[in-house]
């Protein structure tokens, strides 16, 4: 049988791997370890050079140099989470380690996060409520986008960005995107059209930032583009808060009250106790609740234990982390 260890954060792995996924891999595997954390290295030294298969989630070590001295077995990391770039090194690849990631699992609650907020954007939720709040009135003759033929503008076509787009399909909406990357026959098959990023955040009524956070994508998102957005537009950012110029967006939604912007992610994260995030009416910041959380983790401890049972089976595998896909990836 095949050896194991479930390496990571305890909390996060007993909401990855629940009792019924771990009866599951014990039949397949002789599990050396159960929840052992980084801390815990030195003591289980013993079984970590014995492991060939790592079951983790966030918190698992770095793959350095005196890591894979010490797990000269390990043939594969299975990590119920996101992104692989905490952890993930060239020597791992060199050693030609496999190591598959539920990102794209990590992905459907971002999109249902995406999709809510999409529809209460084109309902003008926010600014209402917040209106009939200050005044205590319902106003007349309300102007709302609504979701008939309405502008929604996605920046970059990732995992995220795809499955808001095939979410968003089934309404009467005009789907727009910008991604330098993005196959133009592939776009067409999910019904977004390519264009520049000018053009989405001054044509559409909602914009949604879906891009990974690189040194070519810090800031990407500047002052000028948000004052460049059309009247009662709302900006979503579910990806990372650095694509944002935060000091350029606080000065131009101050400037632009019509505007909203809707922010799952800051920079830095949480924003500092004196942010004028805090103090801005149509910023509306939640505490990174877009990706995973609570039971949520368990479907990425599921779509991993699928992948192991594909891996032992020598199929192909559906979410393998290649050395060349870093890159590109968050």
């Amino acid at each position: 049988m095949v050896s194991a260890i479930f390496l990571g954060s305890k909390k996060h792995l007993k909401l990855a791997f629940p009792k019924d996924l771990r009866t599951e891999i014990r039949h397949h595997c002789d599990v050396l370890g159960e929840d052992a954390e980084s801390s815990d290295l030195v003591s289980r030294s013993e079984d970590i050079s014995k492991v060939e298969v790592i079951f983790s989630t966030w918190g698992v070590p770095k793959l350095d140099d005196e890591f894979l001295k010490a797990a000269p077995h390990l043939k594969a990391l299975f990590y119920a989470a996101g992104s692989v770039k905490g952890f993930a090194t060239p020597g791992a690849y060199d050693r030609e380690i496999v190591i598959s990631s539920a990102w794209a699992a990590n992905a459907v609650p971002v999109a249902e996060y995406t999709l809510a907020t999409v529809l209460l954007s084109l309902k003008q939720f926010w600014t209402y409520s917040r209106r009939v709040s200050e005044t205590r009135r319902f106003g007349h003759d309300l102007e709302v986008a609504g979701a008939y033929r309405s502008k929604v503008g996605l920046v970059s076509l990732g995992a995220v960005g795809k499955l808001v787009a095939r979410k968003l399909a089934p309404f009467d909406l005009d789907l727009l995107a910008f991604d330098p990357f993005a196959d133009a026959e592939a776009a067409q098959e999910l019904g977004v059209s390519l264009i520049s990023l000018e053009e989405i955040f001054s044509t559409c009524e909602v914009v949604s930032l879906h891009t990974p956070w690189l040194p070519e994508t810090e800031g990407l998102i500047t002052g000028n583009l948000i004052r460049s957005m059309k009247q009662g537009a709302t900006l979503i950012n579910t990806s990372r808060g650095a694509v944002i110029n935060e000091p350029e967006l606080c000065k131009a939604l101050a400037e632009r009250p019509d505007l909203t912007a809707i922010l799952d992610v800051t920079y830095p994260e949480p924003p500092a106790s004196d942010s004028p995030l805090f103090a801005l009416p149509n910023a509306i910041v939640t505490p990174h609740i877009a990706g995973s959380l609570s039971g949520e983790i368990t479907r990425m401890g599921r779509w991993m234990v699928d992948e192991f049972l594909r891996y032992l089976e020598g199929q192909p595998l559906k979410h393998a982390i290649t050395r060349q896909m870093l890159d590109r990836m968050a």
